[in-house]
């Protein structure tokens, strides 16, 4: 792989509340090389979106920032593609019309047969070509799935950002995209960064795991290299002492190192006022 190219750097952010500066994210570094595939992984509130939307341009960072080939991020970019779990297409446009859309803002300057041309091999890339013409509405959410990433793709980004993009998807169609993932990644060598809950996903796809502490304040706690030959097949890593191995050191720092206190509840409470007041009666 090439020398990194994007670069975030002492990343830190607050967000205004009632009661004062909400500190989301503080001293996030991270450098990542091109071509490779990141994944984002930690508890619900730790900050990956907000790390994830900082580097679209949909956030700017209270300290520090984020450098993509020598220039600052300060808005979004077209060279910054993002996938959102749920796949926002356009109700009322085709399939096909959903993606034109994106090569029309990107992609200026494209004759008539050049557009169409790009648009196909894009949605051929998602097994999609076969649903040129159909609406949202007539295809399953995973096809939708695969026009959104189809859509992002279009645009020629430097880096596709996805935000849990299967994360609604049944254990099927999820597999079936997540392969399509990485045969896609391998043929055009994007730099990805993938927001998941899924330690199977993010030990399969990644070339390393950023594992996210707990917030207020979250920052990264460990990176994982996954040192596993691609490509790769599932069904051959399940038995695999590595993948079982990384698996196991994700679940550690998951479930041990970033053990969540869970809030008492008012029965609890109550129960526990009501045995102290009986311990001070005897």
């Amino acid at each position: 792989m090439q020398n990194r190219h994007l670069e975030l750097s002492q990343v830190g952010i607050d967000f205004p509340t009632p009661k004062g500066p909400f500190t989301a994210l503080t001293d996030v570094n991270l450098k990542i090389k091109k071509g490779e595939f990141i994944s984002l992984i930690g508890h619900s509130g730790c900050g990956k979106s907000t790390v994830l939307n900082i580097v679209a341009g949909l956030h700017q960072a209270t300290n520090g920032g984020v450098i993509l080939d020598g220039c600052e991020v300060k808005e979004p970019g077209p060279e910054r593609a993002v996938v959102f779990q749920n796949h926002s297409l356009l109700p009322w446009l085709s399939v096909y019309k959903n993606v034109e859309l994106a090569v029309k803002q990107t992609q200026k300057g494209k004759s008539k047969k050049d557009t169409r041309d790009w648009i196909l091999h894009n949605l051929e890339l998602v097994h999609m070509t076969h649903a040129l013409d159909k609406l949202p509405s007539e295809i399953s959410g995973g096809m939708k799935q695969r026009v959104g990433i189809a859509r992002a793709l279009a645009m020629e980004p430097k880096v596709l950002l996805m935000d849990e993009p299967f994360g609604a998807l049944d254990a099927l169609t999820r597999a079936h995209l997540q392969d399509s993932l990485m045969d896609i990644h391998a043929e055009l060598g994007n730099t990805v960064i993938m927001i998941t809950h899924d330690v199977d996903e993010a030990v399969l796809l990644s070339d390393r795991i950023v594992m996210m502490t707990n917030g207020p304040s979250a920052t990264i706690g460990e990176v994982l290299e996954v040192n596993l030959p691609r490509p790769r097949d599932r069904l051959v890593l399940a038995d695999n002492p590595e993948y079982n191995h990384y698996r196991h050191e994700v679940l550690t720092f998951l479930y041990e190192k970033q053990k969540k206190v869970e809030p008492v509840s008012n029965y609890k409470k109550t129960k526990q006022k009501n045995a102290s007041k009986d311990s001070d009666a005897a």
